[in-house]
Protein backbone atom coordinates (compact mmCIF):
# COMPACT_ATOMS: atom_id res chain seq x y z
CA UNK A 1 0.00 0.00 0.00
CA UNK A 2 1.39 3.34 -1.16
CA UNK A 3 2.50 6.21 1.73
CA UNK A 4 -0.60 8.58 0.30
CA UNK A 5 -3.15 5.73 1.06
CA UNK A 6 -1.70 4.80 4.38
CA UNK A 7 -1.73 8.37 6.15
CA UNK A 8 -5.83 8.97 5.27
CA UNK A 9 -5.99 5.74 6.95
CA UNK A 10 -4.24 6.53 10.14
CA UNK A 11 -6.11 9.79 10.45
CA UNK A 12 -9.36 7.94 10.18
CA UNK A 13 -8.15 5.44 12.88
CA UNK A 14 -6.78 7.98 14.76
CA UNK A 15 -10.45 10.13 14.53
CA UNK A 16 -12.39 6.62 15.37
CA UNK A 17 -10.51 5.91 18.64
CA UNK A 18 -10.67 9.71 20.04
CA UNK A 19 -14.33 10.66 19.27
CA UNK A 20 -16.03 7.86 21.89
CA UNK A 21 -13.99 9.29 24.55
CA UNK A 22 -14.10 12.75 23.83
CA UNK A 23 -10.99 13.87 25.92
CA UNK A 24 -12.09 10.56 28.64
CA UNK A 25 -15.52 12.03 28.90
CA UNK A 26 -18.48 9.69 28.37
CA UNK A 27 -21.54 10.92 26.25
CA UNK A 28 -24.58 10.32 28.09
CA UNK A 29 -28.38 9.77 26.25
CA UNK A 30 -30.88 11.96 28.79
CA UNK A 31 -33.37 8.26 28.38
CA UNK A 32 -30.98 6.37 29.66
CA UNK A 33 -30.11 8.27 32.86
CA UNK A 34 -32.79 10.64 33.80
CA UNK A 35 -30.20 12.20 36.42
CA UNK A 36 -28.77 14.27 33.82
CA UNK A 37 -31.87 16.70 33.59
CA UNK A 38 -31.93 16.59 37.84
CA UNK A 39 -28.68 19.13 37.68
CA UNK A 40 -28.64 22.66 36.88
CA UNK A 41 -25.63 23.59 34.81
CA UNK A 42 -26.11 27.82 34.62
CA UNK A 43 -28.47 30.13 35.77
CA UNK A 44 -30.52 30.32 33.02
CA UNK A 45 -33.85 28.13 32.27
CA UNK A 46 -33.14 24.52 31.61
CA UNK A 47 -35.70 21.80 30.98
CA UNK A 48 -36.89 21.51 34.39
CA UNK A 49 -37.50 24.79 35.23
CA UNK A 50 -39.48 25.00 31.90
CA UNK A 51 -41.48 22.29 32.99
CA UNK A 52 -42.13 23.49 36.13
CA UNK A 53 -43.06 27.40 34.85
CA UNK A 54 -45.56 25.45 32.07
CA UNK A 55 -47.65 23.07 34.60
CA UNK A 56 -47.83 25.90 37.31
CA UNK A 57 -49.27 28.41 34.78
CA UNK A 58 -51.17 25.99 32.27
CA UNK A 59 -53.01 24.32 35.80
CA UNK A 60 -54.40 27.99 36.55
CA UNK A 61 -55.29 28.84 33.10
CA UNK A 62 -57.30 25.21 33.10
CA UNK A 63 -59.52 26.25 35.81
CA UNK A 64 -59.67 30.42 34.90
CA UNK A 65 -63.01 31.75 33.97
CA UNK A 66 -61.35 32.45 30.52
CA UNK A 67 -60.94 29.12 29.87
CA UNK A 68 -64.36 28.37 30.71
CA UNK A 69 -65.82 31.16 28.44
CA UNK A 70 -63.66 29.27 25.95
CA UNK A 71 -65.51 26.03 26.68
CA UNK A 72 -68.79 27.39 25.83
CA UNK A 73 -68.11 29.68 22.83
CA UNK A 74 -69.51 28.65 19.61
CA UNK A 75 -67.87 28.85 16.94
CA UNK A 76 -64.59 28.97 18.83
CA UNK A 77 -62.56 32.48 19.21
CA UNK A 78 -59.42 32.15 17.54
CA UNK A 79 -55.88 32.94 19.82
CA UNK A 80 -52.55 33.68 18.61
CA UNK A 81 -49.64 33.71 20.65
CA UNK A 82 -46.84 36.21 20.74
CA UNK A 83 -43.41 36.13 21.88
CA UNK A 84 -42.56 36.55 25.91
CA UNK A 85 -40.43 39.80 26.66
CA UNK A 86 -37.55 39.05 28.50
CA UNK A 87 -36.41 41.97 30.80
CA UNK A 88 -33.60 40.25 32.09
CA UNK A 89 -30.07 40.01 31.74
CA UNK A 90 -29.98 36.26 31.01
CA UNK A 91 -29.87 35.23 27.62
CA UNK A 92 -33.14 32.70 27.96
CA UNK A 93 -35.20 34.11 24.95
CA UNK A 94 -34.91 30.11 23.04
CA UNK A 95 -36.05 29.17 25.84
CA UNK A 96 -39.14 31.33 26.33
CA UNK A 97 -39.97 30.45 22.49
CA UNK A 98 -39.75 26.83 23.67
CA UNK A 99 -42.82 27.67 26.64
CA UNK A 100 -44.78 29.29 24.05
CA UNK A 101 -44.78 26.53 21.95
CA UNK A 102 -45.46 24.04 24.56
CA UNK A 103 -48.47 26.03 25.36
CA UNK A 104 -49.29 26.48 21.90
CA UNK A 105 -49.58 22.84 22.06
CA UNK A 106 -51.48 22.32 25.04
CA UNK A 107 -53.98 24.65 23.94
CA UNK A 108 -54.45 22.71 20.16
CA UNK A 109 -54.88 19.70 22.48
CA UNK A 110 -57.24 21.04 24.66
CA UNK A 111 -59.49 22.35 22.07
CA UNK A 112 -61.06 24.95 22.95
CA UNK A 113 -59.81 27.65 20.88
CA UNK A 114 -58.56 27.50 17.24
CA UNK A 115 -54.64 28.57 16.85
CA UNK A 116 -52.85 31.11 14.85
CA UNK A 117 -50.15 29.34 12.93
CA UNK A 118 -46.45 31.16 14.09
CA UNK A 119 -45.26 30.97 10.34
CA UNK A 120 -48.26 33.31 9.70
CA UNK A 121 -47.73 35.45 12.48
CA UNK A 122 -44.02 36.43 11.26
CA UNK A 123 -45.85 36.75 7.63
CA UNK A 124 -48.44 39.56 9.66
CA UNK A 125 -45.87 41.32 11.49
CA UNK A 126 -44.04 42.04 8.20
CA UNK A 127 -47.17 43.66 6.66
CA UNK A 128 -47.89 45.42 10.18
CA UNK A 129 -44.66 46.67 10.85
CA UNK A 130 -44.15 47.42 6.85
CA UNK A 131 -40.54 45.80 6.66
CA UNK A 132 -39.29 42.98 5.36
CA UNK A 133 -37.54 42.01 8.22
CA UNK A 134 -39.58 43.10 10.88
CA UNK A 135 -38.97 41.98 14.34
CA UNK A 136 -42.10 41.91 16.91
CA UNK A 137 -43.24 45.04 18.77
CA UNK A 138 -44.81 44.10 21.86
CA UNK A 139 -46.30 47.59 21.50
CA UNK A 140 -48.40 46.52 18.06
CA UNK A 141 -49.99 43.68 19.38
CA UNK A 142 -53.69 44.64 18.86
CA UNK A 143 -52.64 45.66 15.40
CA UNK A 144 -51.39 42.42 14.63
CA UNK A 145 -54.07 40.22 16.66
CA UNK A 146 -56.70 42.15 14.24
CA UNK A 147 -54.55 41.37 11.17
CA UNK A 148 -55.22 37.75 12.52
CA UNK A 149 -58.51 37.96 13.35
CA UNK A 150 -57.60 36.60 16.69
CA UNK A 151 -60.05 37.73 19.50
CA UNK A 152 -57.21 36.77 21.86
CA UNK A 153 -53.64 36.86 21.78
CA UNK A 154 -51.62 34.81 24.45
CA UNK A 155 -48.07 36.08 25.58
CA UNK A 156 -45.79 36.88 28.33
CA UNK A 157 -43.12 38.81 30.35
CA UNK A 158 -40.52 37.59 32.87
CA UNK A 159 -38.61 40.05 34.77
CA UNK A 160 -35.40 39.11 37.18
CA UNK A 161 -33.72 39.99 40.04
CA UNK A 162 -29.65 38.89 40.06
CA UNK A 163 -27.75 39.65 43.06
CA UNK A 164 -23.75 38.41 43.66
CA UNK A 165 -21.77 38.04 46.48
CA UNK A 166 -18.38 36.54 47.58
CA UNK A 167 -18.62 33.16 46.55
CA UNK A 168 -22.33 32.99 45.44
CA UNK A 169 -24.48 34.32 42.73
CA UNK A 170 -28.51 34.24 42.22
CA UNK A 171 -30.83 34.76 39.86
CA UNK A 172 -34.54 34.74 40.32
CA UNK A 173 -37.05 34.82 38.02
CA UNK A 174 -40.48 36.21 37.84
CA UNK A 175 -42.41 34.79 34.83
CA UNK A 176 -45.77 35.97 33.97
CA UNK A 177 -48.06 34.40 30.82
CA UNK A 178 -50.88 36.77 30.21
CA UNK A 179 -54.25 36.30 27.97
CA UNK A 180 -55.00 39.15 26.22
CA UNK A 181 -58.30 40.46 24.40
CA UNK A 182 -57.34 41.96 21.40
CA UNK A 183 -60.21 44.76 20.96
CA UNK A 184 -59.76 46.17 24.82
CA UNK A 185 -56.45 45.30 25.44
CA UNK A 186 -57.99 44.00 29.36
CA UNK A 187 -55.59 40.98 30.47
CA UNK A 188 -58.14 38.11 30.84
CA UNK A 189 -55.46 36.06 32.89
CA UNK A 190 -52.38 36.15 34.32
CA UNK A 191 -50.26 33.47 35.60
CA UNK A 192 -47.40 33.80 37.71
CA UNK A 193 -44.39 31.39 37.99
CA UNK A 194 -41.10 31.61 40.21
CA UNK A 195 -38.28 30.41 39.51
CA UNK A 196 -34.59 30.87 41.39
CA UNK A 197 -31.14 29.48 40.01
CA UNK A 198 -27.79 30.07 41.25
CA UNK A 199 -24.09 29.42 41.69
CA UNK A 200 -22.48 28.91 44.65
Amino acid sequence: MSLRFVLPLVSVVALTLAAPGCGGKEVVRGADDPSIDAHALSTGLDKEDMKRALRDTLNKLRVAPIMNEWRTTNPQPIVAIFPFQNSTSEHIDSSLDTILSEAETWLIEAQTVRVVSRQRQGEMIREVEGQQNAVFNPAHVAKYGKQLGAKYFITGKVSGNDERSEDMRRVQYFLYMQVIDVETSEIRFQGKTEITKAVK
